[in-house]
């Protein structure tokens, strides 16, 4: 059998070993003891996680347009409402992207304008360029109880403004307008009439607003007891809508408005005439959380203008979008002191989305789309 040749020698070391041992020689082994037990391992503490705060609600003054908090001082304030050219020639207009409702109708020959309602313009910078008045736009502004701003007017409208009592301040045919920037209410910008036309030259700026008004004597708070009935959400989404990513809204053979939603900022990308629609103070586009449609009926009132007349009394159907869904309403307006309200198939109120509005008011013979 194999025997391992290592083992006489083992058996040698052993016995010596024993022998030094129980000699109790002078020196200890040069090897330290090992512990009878080792020491724990101590687990490392993990990082404290700190819970996130849990957000306060906002429970501040809420902008009666949009539902956004609003400083409180603004809360009761007559919002001010401002015509805007909207002819191709006459763009980029300015300030409109901070609009708190932007309202868009027939004015002539298929073109239109915007009425730009701001329940405090007073951190707007350039607004404009401002055009002239018609009777509709009046009674969009008085559903507001609002100061109505404009550069001229068609004769109903002029005349409809002593009637209806409307606070409306003129830049063509009053005393509003001034030489140079802050000169007056409005003015003439240089640029703008160099370049676009000095029809398309009126401008004004909200802080020149703010400026202004504090020395003029007309109301400037809404009367008591008054209320705006549209109420938001943080989601606005409505119900039960259809898809809608891309509104598409016709005015006319001249102007097609695009209402493209983002879904990364909860808004619609607004579009016109193919392009962009831009505001010229930033260069960016117009966005909106709210997408509105009322139809009614249209006509041309004969006039050697063309002048339209646009029907907002009484009521009608429409659409609202919201959250890339659309679903379609019944406008109602009962006389033109009043505001729009809004209310879905089962005759529900449309609550909006918190953020600024977009209203076309179009023909009854337009076909929007949604897809």
């Amino acid at each position: 059998m194999f025997k391992s040749p290592l083992r006489p020698v083992l058996c040698t070391a052993l016995a010596l070993s024993f022998c030094l041992s129980g000699c109790g020689g002078p020196e200890e082994s040069a090897l330290s003891p090992q512990p009878e037990h080792s020491l724990p391992v101590l687990a490392q503490p993990s990082p404290s996680l700190t819970p996130e705060p849990t957000p306060t609600p906002y429970d501040g003054p809420e902008n009666p347009l949009t539902g956004m908090p609003i400083d409180s001082d603004a809360l009761n304030r007559r919002p001010v409402a401002i015509m805007l050219n909207n002819l191709k020639q006459a763009l980029p207009q300015l300030g409109q992207s901070q609009a708190d409702i932007i309202y868009e109708c027939l004015a002539e020959g298929g073109i239109t304008r915007m009425l730009g309602v701001y329940q405090d313009p007073s951190e707007v910078g350039a607004i404009g360029s401002i055009r002239s008045a018609r009777p509709y736009y009046l009674e969009l502004a008085l559903g507001h109880d609002a100061i109505f701003i404009h550069a001229g007017g068609s004769e109903d409208a002029y005349a409809d403004i002593k009637a209806w009592g409307v606070t409306a301040l003129d830049g063509v045919n009053g005393p509003y307008c001034g030489s140079s920037p802050g000169s007056n209410l409005m003015w003439r910008d240089a640029d703008r009439r160099r370049n676009l036309g000095y029809e398309h030259s009126v401008i004004t700026t909200g802080s020149t607003i703010e400026e202004k008004f504090a020395t003029y004597s007309f109301r400037q708070e809404h009367k008591d007891g008054y209320t705006y009935p549209i109420t938001f959400a943080d989601d606005g989404t409505p119900e039960g809508g259809t898809t809608a990513n891309t509104v598409t809204v016709p005015f006319s053979n001249y102007k097609t408005g695009v209402f493209t939603y983002d879904d990364e900022s909860g808004t619609y990308l607004v579009e016109e005439y193919g392009k962009p629609y831009v505001d010229g103070n930033t260069g960016e586009q117009v966005a909106v959380t709210n997408v509105l449609v009322v139809q009614t009926s249209c006509w041309n009132s004969g006039d050697k203008y063309g002048h339209m007349e646009v029907d907002l009394t009484g009521s009608g159907s429409g659409y609202y979008a919201c959250g890339g869904k659309i679903i379609p309403i019944q406008w109602s307006k009962p006389d033109r002191n009043s505001p729009f309200t809004y209310t879905d198939e089962s005759g529900q109120p449309v609550v909006l989305g918190r953020g600024s509005s977009y209203v076309n008011i179009i023909p009854n013979s337009e076909t929007v789309t949604a897809e």
